[in-house]
């Protein structure tokens, strides 16, 4: 039976928009830690551009090539991680989604381990755990902007994604606890085609991941200069 003495939590990828340099950084974090009890991957590990509700870029992959390019990428991230648990997540759904939008059910539609070809991953609607210094922890992949809102209505420690410019840690106490709320960031590439819808914000996007060690959260941001990660861990 797993500690969860060490958990890591992976941030949104959109694979295959992700940063060239996000599987260097992950696996870099995976040998500082020599290895952790559970992986996390808090969603949003595919993009699925070409199937989003929203208009798509015409000079972007069709539906079918992304998916394609996205599984050589899902395979090398298996090899990082073979085991993982998923968060459900806005993007990674999108199957599904558009597949109820247009009225199919859900037996003609493939599992994602079925159709991306990867074995021992898990994906759940939301993750709960208890971690060895036996608090509790939520993972979500978004419920509110404000991640400590979050965890003061769960009444637990909080870890979430989605929201790409940011990335924290927050604390709130009761009389019984000190409880914290992770916001873990991204790991994406700002500048493809596929987040053309963000080239005008002011907030840029923060690229990190975050551990949880003896129930204590950190966050280690991906230092990039002149595009490419510097390559150390902080």
């Amino acid at each position: 039976m797993s500690t969860n003495k060490k958990v890591m939590v992976i941030g949104d990828l959109h694979i295959p928009y992700h940063h060239k340099d996000s599987f260097k950084f992950l696996k870099a974090l995976k040998k500082h830690y020599k290895g952790f009890d559970l992986v996390v991957n808090i969603g949003d590990e595919l993009d699925q551009h070409a199937i989003s509700m929203h208009d798509s870029n015409p000079d972007l992959p069709s539906a079918g090539d992304e998916l394609t390019i996205s599984k050589k990428f899902i395979k090398e991230l298996e090899k990082i991680f073979p085991k993982m648990t998923l968060v459900d997540s806005n993007h990674s759904s999108l199957v599904y989604r558009r597949a109820l939008k247009h009225g199919l059910p859900r037996a003609y539609l493939r599992d994602y381990n079925e159709f991306l070809e990867v074995k021992d991953w898990n994906w759940v609607e939301d993750l709960t755990i208890t971690l060895n210094d036996q608090t509790r922890c939520f993972f979500t992949h978004g419920m509110s902007a404000n991640v400590l809102h979050v965890a003061q209505k769960m009444g637990m420690h909080v870890v979430q994604g989605h929201y790409h410019s940011k990335s924290s840690i927050q604390y709130f106490s009761n009389p019984d606890n000190l409880v914290w709320a992770m916001q873990t960031g991204c790991l994406t590439n700002q500048k493809s085609l596929a987040f053309g819808y963000a080239k005008n914000f002011k907030d840029r996007f923060v690229l990190s991941s975050s551990v949880i060690i003896n129930g204590q959260p950190r966050v280690h941001p991906m230092i990039v200069k002149d595009g490419s990660w510097i390559g150390k861990i902080v």
